[in-house]
C-alpha cells in the first residue's frame, strides 16, 4: 500500500487583519477521497499538531462540494484531524509522497518552517513527488536543492496575482505567491481565474486554486503508480 503524508498549516490568523484562516477545506477534501479511495494510506502532519485550523470561508455552504460535504459527515477524519502529527517526529523515508492543500494559513507558518523545508527537500532529492495546490506552493520559497532553489527552471503554478487582487488580500499577505515563485526562477504559468489548472515537472506538481485540486491528486496518483 502507498503512502502519503498530507502537511497542513497551524496558523489560524489571517495576517493583523483580526480574521481567522487556515487550510482551505475543499482543497484537502478532494485529494484525500481521490487518494484514499484508491487504497492509499494517508497521513496527517502540521507544524503544531494536533487539531489544524480550517478556513472559516470554506466551511460556507456556497463553497461545498461533494467531497466538502462527506469531509463534514466523515467523523473517522475528524478524528484523524484532531490528532495530526507534529511535523518535527515525520520522516519522508516512511512515505512515497507529499502533499500540502492551500488556504492563506501556509503563507504565515509552513513557508519559514526548517521543518517543512527540510522535509521537502528530502523527499525530492529521494525521487519522491511534492504536490501541492492554490497557496501552498508558496511554501517552496525558501526551498533549496543543491543550493539552487527547486522551482528554478521549473514548470510552476499557484494562486495568481488577480486571484489574489479578487479576493482583496493583496495588501494582507506577506507576499504575492506568483511574484515569489518567478523571482525564485520558476517558469510560472496560470489557467483562467478559479478555473481547472495543474502543472507537472517532474516530480514536482502545482495547482492553480481550489477547483485544481482533483487535477493535482489525479497528477499525484499517476506518479504513484509508474
Amino acid at each position: 500500500m502507498k503512502k502519503v503524508l498530507f502537511v497542513v498549516t497551524s496558523n489560524d490568523k489571517l495576517g493583523n487583519t483580526g480574521e481567522k484562516t487556515g487550510f482551505w477545506s475543499e482543497e484537502f477534501a478532494a485529494p484525500y477521497y481521490e487518494l484514499l479511495d484508491q487504497g492509499i494510506e494517508i497521513t496527517i502532519a502540521s507544524p503544531l499538531g494536533g487539531q489544524p485550523p480550517i478556513d472559516p470561508k470554506s466551511a460556507d455552504p456556497a463553497s461545498a462540494t461533494e467531497d466538502t460535504k462527506r469531509f463534514d459527515a466523515d467523523k473517522t477524519l475528524q478524528e484523524k484531524l484532531k490528532n495530526t502529527h507534529k511535523l518535527s517526529t515525520i520522516n519522508q523515508k516512511d512515505y512515497d509522497a507529499v502533499f500540502y492543500p492551500g488556504g492563506h494559513g501556509p503563507l504565515w507558518d509552513l513557508v519559514e518552517d526548517k521543518n517543512s523545508i527540510a522535509l521537502i527537500e528530502s523527499f525530492y532529492t529521494h525521487n519522491k513527488p511534492v504536490a501541492f495546490v492554490c497557496h501552498a506552493p508558496a511554501v517552496l520559497k525558501n526551498v533549496k536543492v543543491k543550493g539552487e532553489y527547486l522551482v528554478k527552471g521549473k514548470k510552476v503554478t499557484g494562486f495568481t496575482n488577480t486571484e489574489e487582487e479578487a479576493v482583496g488580500l493583496t495588501k494582507v499577505v506577506p507576499f504575492l505567491l506568483e511574484d515569489a515563485l518567478t523571482q525564485n526562477g520558476g517558469k510560472f504559468s496560470k489557467g483562467e481565474n478559479w478555473q481547472p489548472y495543474a502543472v507537472e515537472d517532474g516530480l514536482l506538481i502545482t495547482g492553480q486554486n481550489p477547483a485544481s485540486s482533483k487535477l493535482v491528486a489525479g497528477k499525484l496518483l499517476e506518479q504513484l503508480n509508474k
